[in-house]
């Protein structure tokens, strides 16, 4: 802007000089000019009427002041050292020199104010508010060819699915829809939808939502599996959020807090081209409540000068999730956490992270409906509230009420309590670059498990199976979102009964659950930019029980944008 003012009022000087001239003529059609070209502006909207008045009043002030100071410094007739005075100069001169003046005059004054105008996007189609530039908008597209291949020496209707149970309302009334499916193979084309918008509100503080393709109440899977007669998609809103970051001096951000339904706060080692681990939460749960991360650097200590502050880090985080409320209830399901961890790079770009962590859930056991009869329509509050929102397969359950001839079990909860403690680790081998080799570790234990309490629960013993582990290789590019990328990666799980919730542990091994052990090999191959194909081949059989294997092959189109 003040380069138009100068231009302005450099050229209005050239009207004052050229009235001292006598030349009142070609001071008209300049002033008429450059006012035009003002008015011309503001009637783009490049300029308001207050900034063009503006501009002429201090161009008009600057001209007298120039031509004053111009006057004071030198007398009118006498010539400076070196001056020739030229008596009489033709017209045709002066109609070339004016000509040529107003052309560099012009196009001066157009080039500064178009410059100008395209720097702040002035009048342009894509200049939008302010507010608008705070958002940003982004989104992943999966289509899925999913088999599900069942061993041929598998026990029939001998697993129960206690999801379809509760949700029948019994035993009886599920039928044979109350058997976990271990007989028929299974081909499903499925599609996973998710858009998120994060909207900058102040320096440090976002708000983000996403919205997901999902299957109510899976809490672990966003995919819509086709073949609904046409029926539309459900779309929900799979985040809401508000997520603070404090950065210090040095850029390094040393707090975060998050509130709402979040992504999930811990680390999870075992592996980190596609997510890591998935033994103690699968990748697609998001979590409802509030986490705060704490980061503290350690490149100022230890001779650690001038390290980075991110990759020479401790950091611990805290959790508190609700998990199921009632209002007829004082005993509500909740899910507390903590974890602390280590953050280490060195300097051939090699990189170490681990972290040990503890969750307790709350209030999650089944209470038995004592009366008699003890059928499901006569349960207290604190005896609807102990049936689960949502089960896999694995974890060892009571029966919570009977159906109402008070003959066969009606619904179901949890016999063991849950407190996990949780250790995770891995390391990047960067010797290779671009390629890494990423190997990961990760183990939990349910400290919660009580043999007595769980026995009295169900009335028969229960061996203590609360143990999970799981060991994983990556090699290939870290991130595959260009032509040619590639990884690949394995890992063996083995994943005891009551050792991790079943609800929320990996969906896809064993097809979901705990109680199982196996397999799994895969590669992603970038197609074009942001466009790539996944392979996936898991085989897994059951720890405890009657035979029940099953193979999955998972072949993958992603696209991010």
């Amino acid at each position: 802007m003040d380069n138009k003012k100068q231009l302005i009022a450099l050229a209005l000087c050239g009207l004052v000089g050229a009235a001292q001239a006598g030349e009142k003529e070609e001071l008209l059609k300049l002033r008429n000019t450059t006012t035009n070209l003002i008015k011309e502006l503001v009637k783009q909207g490049i300029l308001t009427d207050k900034v063009a008045d503006d501009m002429i009043k201090k161009a008009e002030a600057d001209a007298e002041t120039q031509a004053a100071q111009q006057v004071a410094q030198k007398p009118a007739d006498v010539p400076e050292p070196g001056e020739v005075r030229v008596p009489y100069v033709p017209e045709f001169v002066k109609d070339d020199i004016r000509r040529q003046v107003r052309t560099e005059l012009r196009a001066d004054v157009v080039h500064d104010v178009m410059q100008e105008a395209k720097t702040q996007k002035w009048g342009v189609p894509d200049a939008l508010p302010e507010w608008i530039s705070r958002f940003k908008l982004s989104g992943d597209l999966r289509l899925r060819s999913q088999n599900d291949f069942m061993a041929t020496d598998n026990a029939t209707l001998f697993y129960s699915d206690f999801q379809a149970i509760n949700r029948a309302g019994g035993v009886t009334a599920a039928g044979l829809d109350g058997f976990v499916n271990t007989d028929h193979d299974r081909h499903r084309f499925r599609e996973r939808l998710r858009l998120g918008i994060d909207a900058k509100i102040v320096e440090g503080l976002k708000a983000g939502v996403r919205l997901a393709t999902s299957n109510i109440p899976d809490p672990v899977s966003t995919n819509q599996t086709l073949g609904n007669t046409g029926s539309q998609f459900d779309f929900n809103i799979d985040r809401a959020y508000l997520k603070y970051d404090a950065v210090n001096d040095r850029g390094f951000k040393w707090l975060t807090l998050a509130g709402g339904r979040i992504a999930n706060p811990w680390y999870v080692g075992g592996g980190e081209f596609t997510g890591g681990s998935e033994m103690v939460w699968d990748t697609d749960l998001s979590f409802e409540g509030f986490a705060a991360t704490f980061r503290h650097s350690l490149a100022d200590s230890g001779g650690l000068h001038g390290a980075s502050d991110e990759k020479h880090a401790v950091f611990a985080t805290v959790g508190a999730f609700p998990l199921q409320e009632s209002a007829l209830s004082s005993k509500d399901k909740w899910l507390f956490g903590s974890q602390v961890g280590l953050d280490w790079g060195f300097a051939n770009q090699d990189a170490f992270k681990m972290a040990v962590a503890y969750f307790d859930y709350e209030n999650i056991e089944a209470k038995p409906n004592r009366n008699t009869p003890a059928t499901c329509n006569t349960n207290s509050p604190d005896n609807n509230l102990s049936v689960p929102q949502f089960m896999q397969f694995g974890n060892t359950v009571a029966i919570v009420c009977y159906d109402n001839n008070n003959v066969f079990p009606g619904q179901y909860g949890l016999a063991s309590d849950y407190n996990i403690f949780n250790a995770s680790a891995s390391y990047d081998v960067a010797r290779f670059a671009p390629h890494h080799l990423i190997v990961g570790v990760d183990y939990a234990k349910n400290i919660g498990f009580d043999a007595a309490s769980v026995q009295q629960l169900t009335g028969t013993p229960v061996d203590d199976e609360t143990n999970a582990w799981q060991v994983r290789a990556d090699f290939g590019w870290p991130k595959v979102d260009h032509a040619g990328q590639w990884n690949v990666f394995t890992l063996y799980k083995h994943v005891e009964r009551d050792a991790v919730f079943d609800a929320y542990t990996d969906s896809d091994f064993h097809l979901g659950g705990t109680n199982a052990k196996g397999w799994v090999i895969g590669a992603n191959y970038g197609l074009m930019k942001n466009v790539w194909a996944t392979g996936r081949w898991l085989s897994t059989d059951v720890i405890t029980g009657p035979k029940y294997g099953n193979d999955v092959l998972q072949l993958d189109l992603n696209t991010r944008f």
